[in-house]
């Protein structure tokens, strides 16, 4: 029997044309753990969960016209999801691996001014997907001074 049950966070839901394909593709390409797949009556999937860490994705089909693939929509994307790996984790063979199982690599493995080393992929059905790995610890102050930014909490008025 599938456990089913989540903690309380935060999951991003993501569209296919294809999902199964798309669900066996996530696994192979970027390490998504299957969770749990759930068939109508005649062996479509209906919704599927893949978990990364803590994390979980949900992978379904395009199921109303607010909910497309950007294969469906000129490749167009209106979020993209971010997937962070665990601290030693080696990200440059995360993408390696992604690219042999067919990723297109919009932008390859990079050190951030924030201390992350990040690449982005682009999945067979034009998701973007970003991977990070945090390679050195620095503090809003480092990343200020490095990147000409200004961090704090909140917004002021």
């Amino acid at each position: 029997m599938v456990e089913a049950s989540r903690p309380k966070g935060l999951a991003s839901a993501v569209s296919y044309q294809d999902s199964k394909a798309a669900f066996r593709w996530l696994e192979r390409a970027f390490g998504f753990d299957p969770l749990f797949v759930l068939l109508d009556e005649a062996g479509d999937l209906a919704h599927s969960e893949m978990g990364y860490g803590d994390s979980v994705v949900m992978i379904g089909n395009e199921w109303s016209d607010d909910h497309r693939s950007p294969k469906s929509i000129g490749g167009k994307n209106t979020q993209s999801v971010h997937v962070q790996l665990a601290a030693g984790e080696d990200i440059d063979a995360h993408c390696e691996t992604a690219r042999a199982a067919g990723a297109d690599i919009i932008a390859e493995p990079a050190t951030q001014f924030y201390g992350d080393r990040t690449y982005r992929a682009r999945d067979p059905e034009g998701h973007i997907w970003t991977f990070g790995v945090t390679v050195e610890a620095r503090t809003a102050a480092e990343w200020d001074a490095e990147g000409g930014f200004t961090t704090q909490t909140r917004l002021d008025d």
